[in-house]
């Protein structure tokens, strides 16, 4: 379990230093933007469709760091009436459905990024749009590994605490 929380914290750095570096250079061409149009009444074409492209890969790092940080989206009302040991049963098993939920998403993202391949969709004259949809199908495998180590941690912290009793 060492090497699953080493990894999760490889990931971690990783998501956060290009969380970072998407967000700063986001504000900065944003800021560029404003200034061009209101101070000289001209525009960079390109980074409008740039911006939007970079929200899509700041939200999908944004999950990933979220699950590994077990800071994602749940209903918890039902386990705070559950005892601690069972919480973590009911968490392996909400994990391990999150998997199996982002594998499908993955599957289906490959495809869809495959079809955008094969018809050469460009996000601006000649620039392959599958450069920034690349992060969907990415996006989606950071959230099933963040999510499959959870459920291992949770399986590992059930055990213990089955040992201990």
């Amino acid at each position: 379990m060492s090497f699953l929380r080493k990894f999760d914290a490889f990931l971690n750095k990783a998501e956060g230093v290009l969380l970072v570096l998407f967000l700063s250079a986001m504000i900065l061409m944003a800021f560029l933007q404003v200034v061009l149009r209101n101070g000289f009444n001209s525009t960079i074409i390109w980074v409008d469709i740039l911006l939007r492209h970079l929200v899509l890969w700041i939200g999908f790092l944004g999950a990933a760091l979220a699950t590994s940080n077990d800071r994602h989206i749940s209903i918890d009302a039902f386990t705070r009436f559950i005892r601690p040991k069972a919480r973590l049963l009911v968490g392996v098993f909400t994990h391990l459905f999150a998997v199996v939920t982002c594998y499908f998403l993955f599957r289906a993202s490959v495809v869809f990024v495959q079809n955008e391949l094969s018809v050469n969709a460009t996000l601006y004259h000649d620039i392959p749009a599958w450069y920034s949809e690349i992060i969907i199908p990415s996006g989606f495998a950071l959230l099933m590994i963040h999510f499959l180590v959870r459920a291992l941690l949770n399986v590992r912290s059930f055990m213990e605490k089955e040992s201990a009793s």
